[in-house]
């Protein structure tokens, strides 16, 4: 079993300080990550036909939008920029990747799902989600408390240059972002800072209108659960969204569209068999057990059925834009306010516990 314990970082104050303070903290592994999507865009030249240049060009293109709408949070960006001593604006490609690329990077291996209290042996409001993405990036994963000034504090997972926008917050907001694939994209606010906006929502209402925010580039599935038990697939593009709600206590989603007005505008829909497979499969496996507790959902982010495309997932290999895999897994009680988090796939990872404090 891997026992590496991910890093823990406390960090408050103004969005610029505390950008500053992930950036200092982190140094090696945000410049690690710029040299990553460096890396992976060189990889893919002969198909995505875009050198790093280029992508600088390109995302130069959506930061106006982003300022104009959340500037706090391309403040963060510019702190963890001097903190880290890394380029900005190659902060800002990191964080527009998805966009820039025109979301040839096809990962559509994330798996995410959450059970309400009505479905937990002990009353307890649970969520669990794979993270898949380059293996290079693996070791670019940490685990961050923040307290922002005039926000609310909350804990979240990040890895490298990215903003952070997989976690909870000290209003009972949770939110796991699946990739997704519409037609409709188009130069906006990154997808990206969309998702870190819904960490701030102190409501449920407040999280998904966060998620539709106007002039986006487009948008992920926003997976958001509130610690009354409410659970939310939010399937969000350029142009449209979908509110999918969680019947019988769970709700699961992959990386496909479930509405069928989404689907509609969904690129390269039968390429999508492995999300197909794992959404199928997650869903059976919460339906065998009645009541969940943190055990049976880890052993849910440890299937390997339809390896290695599998929930669990070991893709390493082959073609540059897909060769991802499980580089971390989440198991968060929102009830307690807690992550337990497993560095890289959970089949061979233990879980260390990470707490909001009060």
């Amino acid at each position: 079993m891997n026992n590496k314990t991910i890093p823990f970082l406390k960090v408050s104050g103004s969005h610029r300080e505390i950008g500053r303070q992930i950036g200092e903290a982190m140094r090696t592994e945000v410049a690690h990550s710029v040299n990553n999507a460096r890396k992976l865009l060189t990889d893919a030249y002969d198909i995505l036909q875009l050198d790093w240049d280029g992508a600088l060009i390109q995302a130069r293109k959506y930061l106006p939008f982003a300022e104009e709408r959340y500037p706090q949070y391309v403040e963060e960006l510019r702190g963890i920029s001097e903190g880290a001593g890394v380029n900005f604006y190659d902060l800002v490609m990191v964080n527009s990747m998805e966009a820039v690329t025109t979301d040839a990077l096809h990962l559509t291996k994330c798996t995410s799902f959450a059970v309400n209290q009505d479905r937990t042996a002990n009353g307890k409001v649970l969520i669990a989600h794979n993270e898949d993405w380059v293996p290079e990036d693996e070791g670019d994963i940490y685990v961050i408390q923040a307290r922002p000034d005039h926000e609310a504090p909350f804990l979240a997972m990040s890895y490298g240059g990215l903003l952070p926008n997989i976690g909870l917050n000290a209003h009972g907001i949770a939110q796991c972002c699946d990739s997704v694939y519409p037609t409709d994209s188009r130069i906006g606010i990154p997808r990206v800072i969309a998702s870190r906006a819904v960490l701030a929502a102190q409501t449920p209402g407040d999280a998904i209108r966060r998620t539709l925010v106007s002039k986006r580039a487009a948008g992920y599935n926003h997976l958001i659960v509130h610690e009354s038990g409410e659970l939310y697939s939010v399937e969000v593009s350029a142009k449209r969204f979908a509110i999918l709600y969680g019947e019988n206590g769970q709700i699961v989603h992959t990386n496909h569209f479930l509405d069928k007005d989404m689907r509609a505008i969904e690129s390269d829909s039968e390429e999508l068999i492995a999300t197909r497979v794992r959404y199928f499969r997650a869903l059976r496996l919460l339906n065998a057990t009645e009541q969940h507790t943190i055990k049976t959902l880890q052993q849910i982010q440890k299937d390997h059925i339809n390896y290695p495309d599998s929930i669990c997932n070991h893709a390493e290999d082959g073609d540059p834009l897909d060769r991802e895999k499980t580089i971390t897994a989440l198991t968060i009680d929102l009830t307690s306010r807690q992550i337990h988090a497993a560095w890289g796939n959970p089949c061979t990872s233990s879980f260390c516990t990470f707490q909001l404090d009060a």
